[in-house]
């Protein structure tokens, strides 16, 4: 067999896989989910209404929007019917760890497509979690409510705001995927041995929770407290770069401009009003941030990331920083999902080749 020997640091530019789903284009700024631009998307579909389409592309088969939304609140039903039996053995748990033992604890669902089952668990399981930590009881979730209004229902216990709903849709949607990132690929992996979807989408969250791509929303908020005040934007910016130390919600893998998912949450921040944050504030430090990293590093691009505004607002939505990532894989199940079935329709079994550099047998 003829085996190319290609870049190893990361598999840069390496193609593992086709796929009809997202396309990414790092040198542009572009992200196109399901055909469209990312920021028309948000702007025009819901979260289901997004989910539906990766699925219905990813399976070649048509999905009714409706039905699929009917399926998720059955699927929420019943994922909190199995709650009483799985909450125990995850109290004192950190949100993250708990919820991939939440996730490998779900099973199909009579009457309902396992599609369905893990998108409708995902809220379930952070709300019931969320508030675990909290002390308080799990809510159970109202099948006839939206995706996000039913999370946001579920973790603060009322009923959300219309524009707090549109705030959340417009996130779901706009990390609903991401083209062959490393969670990505790891459904992939897993779904390509004709695995379940259970065992791939829970591969996939081990992959998210990694500090190398599970991002650093959170760490955004605490990088906003510890600057302060307009008067020490600067100061505190250029101390940490002269320090070496990185600045959160800057910079992306793929991205050489601004992260486009970064335009449209800052949109959805504009529009719910940040609850109480101060975007002046907030914007006044990405733009100085961006003016010192091009003068600190003008050898590479480091521009805003989806992370800078994700912070802002999950946090204006009344989300613990504890939950961030839970959060977003709420969302991006809908990607790994998509991909799994997309990859176990190529019949390929993924299993790349690898450079020895070992010692030989003399």
């Amino acid at each position: 067999m003829s085996v190319q020997t290609l870049p190893l640091a990361g598999l840069d530019g390496v193609v593992a896989a086709q796929t009809a789903l997202s396309h990414v284009a790092g040198e542009s700024g572009e992200l196109i989910i399901a055909g469209q631009r990312v920021g028309d998307l948000a702007a025009s579909e819901s979260f289901e209404g997004v989910a539906a389409r990766l699925l219905a592309l990813a399976s070649a088969q048509p999905l009714d929007p409706a039905q699929f939304r009917r399926q998720l609140g059955q699927a929420r039903v019943a994922a909190f019917m199995r709650l009483a039996a799985l909450l125990p053995a995850l109290d004192g748990m950190a949100p993250v760890a708990a919820l991939r033992a939440g996730i490998a604890a779900q099973r199909p669902v009579a009457g309902l497509p396992d599609t369905a089952v893990l998108l409708g668990a995902l809220p379930v399981l952070v709300a019931a979690l969320v508030r675990q930590g909290r002390g308080q009881a799990p809510l159970p979730p109202d099948p006839a409510l939206g995706q996000a209004a039913d999370t946001l229902r579920m973790l603060r216990g009322e009923v959300a705001g219309v524009g707090e709903v549109r705030a959340l849709d417009a996130y779901l949607v706009t990390v609903s995927d991401h083209g062959l990132n490393a969670s990505t690929f790891a459904a992939r992996v897993v779904a390509s041995t004709h695995a379940d979807l259970f065992m791939a989408v829970t591969a996939a969250y081990c992959a998210l929770t990694g500090p190398l791509h599970g991002g650093a929303p959170g760490p955004v908020l605490d990088m906003l407290e510890a600057i302060g005040t307009a008067a020490n934007i600067r100061p505190w910016i250029d101390g940490a770069l002269a320090r070496g130390e990185r600045l959160m919600g800057f910079g992306h893998r793929i991205y050489q401009v601004r992260d486009p998912r970064a335009e449209v949450l800052r949109a959805a921040v504009e529009r719910l009003g940040a609850g109480g944050a101060d975007l002046g504030f907030a914007a006044a430090v990405e733009g100085y941030a961006r003016e010192a990293l091009a003068r600190a590093k003008p050898q590479r691009r480091l521009d805003t990331n989806v992370e800078f505004y994700t912070a802002i607002l999950l946090d204006a939505l009344g989300i613990p920083r504890a939950a961030f990532t839970p959060v977003f894989a709420l969302a991006r199940t809908a990607g790994w999902i998509a991909h799994a079935l997309e990859q176990q329709r190529s019949g390929r079994l993924l299993r790349p080749a690898s450079l020895y550099t070992g010692a030989l047998p003399g």
